[in-house]
């Protein structure tokens, strides 16, 4: 078995965070899958990478363009035709694992992040568009992404919460996919079918806070975040659930590394556990398949992972600041992206 394969024995599925038309048409997301890639994650910053450098694109914009589609249309038409096009490759995958995995994620437009209303209508038309099974609606992890989580949730959207970078964050999540399952039990609605991820971001902690640390600690307060959340995520699905629900799945996120003086595979190899998720970048997954390790470390070591956390303060670091500060600068990237991608569409 290979590393993926390793890892999917141990409990913990390995996503690809990244798509193009290329790689479908081509047959490589075939490859990868084939390779043990059970899932697929994008976000405005992948989109406009594809439509700059796939050529394939080129004619459909035209098209669109000369019959009069503005350049939000014409993003979603070619976004959700791609999506579309990768849950079909994942469609055996998702039946085949009883609908555990085989998603593909989408993100709702980043504008309306504080907008919970909005996010919830731009969710459910995006579902109702995409029309797959395996489809999982991305949305920002913010208070009012989270408020729309229980909506989505209520009407049996899959649906992965984004840009989380903070243990308090994630229980939020964890009430407001509870309240939104006993809102679908309450009216006789099937849960079954309802999966939620919570994408917990890695490599930018290091990045923020290295500078502010003793060289004992730098690399180490993202891997912290991860075992300590993993705790949290024992704890919450030990409590008795209701009858037919599957309990949110931590996804690690951001998990190529951006210090080069770090192991490439430093967010892969040490954060390996049951009912978890990593979604790798292209390079990632390269790396982890040609020299990664699979071993189940995520559940190692947590009271060490817990006192590091402890060391925080005597840093003068609050994180929850850190947390939101590194939200803040996620969604002014996305939104970035998101208007990057439209101005290259309206020319």
């Amino acid at each position: 078995m290979n590393t993926i394969e390793q890892t999917r024995a141990l409990g913990q599925q390995i996503w690809l965070d990244n798509l193009s038309r290329a790689m479908i048409a081509g047959g490589e997301l075939a490859a990868k899958i084939a390779q043990g890639v059970s899932g697929q994650t994008t976000n405005p910053a992948i989109f406009l990478k594809a439509i700059q450098n796939d050529v394939s694109y080129h004619s459909q914009i035209a098209t669109l363009q000369a019959a009069g589609h503005d350049a939000k249309n014409c993003y979603e038409i070619l976004a959700c035709q791609d999506v579309q096009a990768a849950c079909d490759v994942f469609a055996e995958e998702h039946r085949r694992h009883g609908g555990d995995s085989g998603f593909v994620s989408i993100e709702v437009d980043p504008a309306f992040a504080h907008d919970a209303a909005q996010t919830v209508a731009e969710a459910l038309r995006l579902h109702r568009h995409i029309a797959r099974e395996n489809v999982m609606i991305k949305v920002p992890a913010t208070n009012a992404g989270i408020t729309a989580l229980q909506e989505l949730v209520a009407h049996g959207v899959c649906v992965n919460m984004t840009l989380i970078f903070s243990r308090q964050t994630l229980q939020a999540i964890y009430r407001a996919w509870r309240s939104g399952i006993e809102q679908r039990l309450a009216q006789g609605l099937p849960i079954d079918a309802i999966r939620v991820v919570a994408s917990v971001f890695l490599s930018r902690i290091d990045s923020a806070l290295d500078e502010r640390l003793p060289e004992t600690l730098r690399g180490q307060i993202a891997l912290a975040l991860a075992k300590t959340a993993y705790v949290d995520w024992q704890s919450a699905a030990n409590a008795a659930l209701p009858v037919g629900a599957v309990m949110p799945s931590l996804l690690w996120a951001s998990t190529g590394t951006k210090n080069p003086n770090y192991p490439d595979t430093l967010y892969v190899d040490n954060l390996i556990g049951a009912h978890t998720v990593n979604t790798l970048p292209e390079a990632t997954l390269a790396a982890f398949l040609d020299h990664g390790s699979a071993a189940p470390r995520l559940a190692e070591n947590t009271d060490a992972a817990a006192a590091i956390w402890q060391e925080l303060p005597k840093h003068g670091i609050d994180f929850e600041a850190v947390a939101q500060e590194l939200q803040n600068q996620g969604l002014a990237q996305f939104q970035a992206a998101f208007a990057d991608i439209l101005a290259a569409l309206a020319n």
